[in-house]
């Protein structure tokens, strides 16, 4: 049984680590004879991390279809053609079936080893586990994280945090403060949502990391106005930011991880994660329209940092998705066809249209300058009808019109189990090539660290969680795993 004194901090033993004990030894935490990969001698200085949250490989033939030039008798390729280089496999441990949910599929991503559905950086026992992100501070690189949904979500969570489920995200935030790497906070950069989370009447998170020396910015602007290479946190909605359709900024996640890069940048290198979260969202709410808006967010961010990678060939750049959600069809009912036109011109989300219907004095005017199309009588009279429904009633009918007018096919309002594709580039793309296991991914990141250039002498790593208690109790893991 594995057990940590409990101190000041308490040491969180890592599952994956070389040796059993409350720090693991100066190798890696996945040894030659766990994992052989290939690494280049010129291995990547920085590291960028890109999930693609329910993107499916449906989502990227639709959002390639969706930017399509229709005065041109060619499709032609999107950023996502021209970076391809695999598939990867998605199922979680044994325990939760051949279906994952973001939680087991972000720690095996994270960690490189698969648990439960459920789970935030900890095993199928609840052990704590490293993770690359953990791995990259101990090597001396800056560290952060990008993402559009709230900042404890799973998939960034999984990254830095401990915790048997990913529904508690207080104590998830408490962990972005608690759990620290050789003494210093796990990540220097972090930007998305999730004030409600950190600014609470019990823990005000926030102001802890504001005296530690984070800036803090609560809006774009304010973000841009932070000097170069500072530590912050960037919180700019109290849960999620909003729907890419309905955002002040149409290149949200590009703007993010700009800002991200550019407090980050140092001679050592670094490490950032990077999540367009909203895709998943779109997927399980059966709503196209945000599917190919949050798409086209993430297709800038590629693009972004495809200029980056040309001006900074050290840099290593992987996208891939947990999973794939809701079942995507491009064609549907039987028919070969998929209009994504009536998708090209929207000015809000569906969800937003539909708050607002109900109180238009002109329900068709209203509609068709949001939609961006022409509405034929039929069409305004259904919309008048559906002025009257309930807000959600509203909703489900608006992303219904756009399923029949495009002929959208949906399976599930929930994940699948298919393969994800696997995109990769700049310095060590390669070892990203072919089937491949979405633990593989965090497994190739960890060797690629320890390989990587300007890396200084081997050091011990120590996972600590600083929860500034006393005494010298045996922590149980197993039975009594936050040591609480």
């Amino acid at each position: 049984m594995i057990r940590c004194k409990f101190r000041k901090t308490l040491a969180l033993c890592s599952a994956i680590a070389v040796t059993v004990g409350c720090s693991s030894t100066s190798e890696s935490p996945v040894t030659d004879a766990q994992h052989s990969v290939a690494v280049s001698k010129a291995a990547p200085k920085n590291i960028i991390m890109v999930v693609s949250d329910g993107m499916g490989p449906a989502y990227t033939t639709a959002y390639r279809n969706y930017v399509d030039d229709a005065t041109t008798a060619e499709i032609e390729t999107v950023v996502f053609d021209d970076i391809l280089v695999g598939n990867a496999s998605t199922y979680p441990a044994p325990v939760s079936g051949y279906v994952t949910d973001s939680a087991a599929a972000a720690t095996a991503l994270a960690t490189g080893v698969k648990s439960y559905n459920g789970a935030i950086g900890v095993d199928v026992d609840k052990q704590p586990l490293q993770s690359v992100m953990h791995w990259a501070k101990a090597k001396g690189m800056r560290t952060g994280l990008a993402v559009t949904s709230q900042i404890v979500h799973a998939t960034p969570a999984s990254y830095i945090a401990h915790n048997e489920s990913r529904k508690n995200y207080n104590a998830i935030a408490d962990d972005f403060y608690d759990v620290r790497v050789n003494g210093e906070f796990v990540a220097d950069v972090m930007l998305g949502g999730g004030t409600s989370y950190f600014e609470r009447e019990d823990r005000d998170v926030l102001a802890q990391f504001i005296d530690a020396g984070y800036a803090y910015a609560d809006s774009y602007n304010r973000l841009a106005s932070i000097p170069t290479g500072s530590n912050v946190i960037g919180l700019f909605a109290p849960v999620a930011l909003p729907k890419v359709l309905d955002d002040k900024r149409k290149n949200r996640l590009e703007y993010l991880t700009q800002h991200a890069i550019k407090h980050l940048e140092n001679d050592n290198g670094f490490f950032l994660l990077v999540e367009a979260s909203q895709v998943d969202w779109a997927g399980h709410a059966n709503d196209i329209g945000s599917a190919m808006a949050e798409m086209h967010d993430l297709a800038q961010t590629l693009n972004y940092l495809r200029t980056y990678v040309e001006e900074n060939p050290d840099t290593l750049v992987i996208l891939t998705a947990d999973h794939s959600t809701g079942g995507l069809t491009i064609g549907a009912n039987g028919d070969y066809l998929w209009f994504p036109e009536y998708l090209r011109n929207l000015k809000a989300s569906a969800e937003t249209m539909a708050k607002a219907l109900g109180e238009q004095e002109d329900v068709g005017q209203y509609m068709a300058q949001t939609l961006g199309f022409e509405l034929n009588s039929e069409e305004l009279a259904h919309f008048a009808k559906v002025a009257s429904l309930d807000e959600e009633a509203r909703y489900g009918a608006i992303k219904a019109f756009l399923d029949s007018k495009t002929n959208t096919g949906w399976t599930s309002s929930g994940h699948t189990g298919v393969d994800v594709e696997v995109f990769a580039f700049g310095a060590g793309k390669q070892a990203f090539t072919g089937q491949i296991d979405n633990t593989d991914i965090a497994k190739k990141i960890f060797r690629f660290i320890d390989n990587r250039p300007h890396n200084g002498d081997s050091v011990d790593i120590n996972v600590e969680l600083n929860d500034g208690s006393a005494g010298s109790n045996d922590c149980d893991f197993k039975d009594d795993w936050r040591c609480q």
